[in-house]
């Protein structure tokens, strides 16, 4: 892939307009000359929804940026210079609260270590980026990733008042819906809970195991989009954060009521019944919802062994993986609940769900795990 010499960006100062429309205003961060002109040719293909107005080398130049122009989004590197991500980030929020970082690093261990304390911290999401070798391979699909997490950050942002009002592409309409219809609550007390998030998925199920009553007498299954690295350290900080025994799950694990297994990145967690066991098994079929893991073949698998003895959370997150399951769940008269859309970062996967007819609950994150809670005593 040939790379451009230099990014060009629009520097200009343009005035808050709340009627005005236009493209999300982006800067990009990165110590890369040669990443920041790739990422930056990258969103100069939607230019009705992104405009790259600043990009610089270093997190104590974007703070200097941010206080000068008018910006919506930020692509924020880790490893840089002067200044790093995680020390620029608390700064740029400080300017504005509500911006949208994404952080934006090679896939390694201490870099998804950084990524969690970012997203704990206020960065909305995490994209990895494509090594010089892989870049070939792997550049579609971060192109793919990150334009679709500016769009639906973008959407929320601007629907929170900020800036110019809606980029062309960017809707208010999930705002002006009428109220989903709920289901009534099915009468089959659950065997097992099932969960599934996407992004700011990290904080809610960090609320949401809190919030579960104890003891729990059921396994818990989480589907969180992930990549590798990163979810033996999610898995590690709900148990931390949440006093349960949460784990990565493993290919043949035996099913124990209390546990919490989390999907690892880059696998599906489905479920069998081998003799008088319950196991997991993991495998790397094709991306479904262009997610592995993906929320779909876990509740798919659940109903296989359980049937309609099944309760499943949807919480924030981008798109609609879970919704086909959820519904597979509902069918096996299984009970749906999902995060409303005021308390998700993002209300794609809940608001699939919800739009689709199938929770008997539609609530605010503080409220999920309580929630959960009195319809796992049914």
């Amino acid at each position: 892939m040939p790379f451009e010499p230099r990014a060009k960006v629009n520097t200009t100062i343009r005035p808050v307009s709340m009627g005005q429309r236009g493209p999300l205003r982006a800067m990009v961060v990165d110590d890369s000359l040669v990443i920041r002109s790739l990422i930056s040719r990258m969103l100069g293909t939607e230019p009705a929804m992104v405009q790259v107005v600043a990009s610089v080398a270093n997190g104590r130049l974007a703070v200097e940026r941010a206080r000068k122009l008018d910006i919506d989004v930020i692509v924020l590197d880790i490893e840089m210079p002067v200044m790093d991500g995680i020390s620029a980030l608390p700064l740029l929020l400080e300017i504005d609260p509500e911006l949208v970082v994404i952080m934006a690093s090679t896939l390694t261990t201490r870099n998804a270590e950084i990524s969690l304390r970012a997203l704990s911290a206020g960065a909305k999401d995490y994209v990895p980026k494509p090594t010089t070798a892989t870049m070939n391979s792997g550049a579609a699909e971060f192109q793919r990733d990150l334009l679709e997490k500016i769009r639906a950050l973008g959407q929320r942002y601007r629907r929170n008042g900020h800036a110019h009002k809606p980029a062309s592409g960017l809707s208010v309409a999930a705002a002006n819906a009428s109220a989903p219809v709920l289901r009534p609550i099915t009468p089959n007390r659950p065997q097992v809970l099932a969960i599934g998030s996407s992004t700011g998925g990290p904080q809610a199920l960090s609320q949401v195991l809190r919030d579960l009553p104890r003891p729990i007498k059921m396994p818990v299954f989480i589907t969180q989009h992930m990549p590798p690295m990163f979810t033996g350290l999610l898995a590690d900080n709900l148990a931390r954060d949440s006093g349960l025994p949460c784990r990565e799950a493993k290919h043949g694990d035996i099913v124990t009521a209390g546990n919490v297994y989390i999907a690892p990145g880059d696998y599906h967690m489905t479920l069998a019944r081998e003799k008088a066991n319950v196991v997991v098994k993991l495998n790397q079929n094709e991306k479904e919802s262009y997610c592995r893991p993906a929320v779909d073949p876990m509740l798919r698998s659940l109903v296989e062994i359980y049937d309609g003895k099944i309760l499943v959370g949807v919480l924030t997150g981008m798109g609609h993986d879970g919704m086909a399951g959820a519904r597979a769940v509902i069918q096996a008269g299984g009970n749906v609940i999902a995060q409303d859309e005021a308390s998700s970062v993002v209300w794609g996967m809940p608001g699939a769900v919800a739009k689709a007819g199938l929770c008997c609950a539609i609530v605010p994150l503080k409220q999920v795990g309580h929630q959960l809670g009195t319809l796992m005593g049914r």
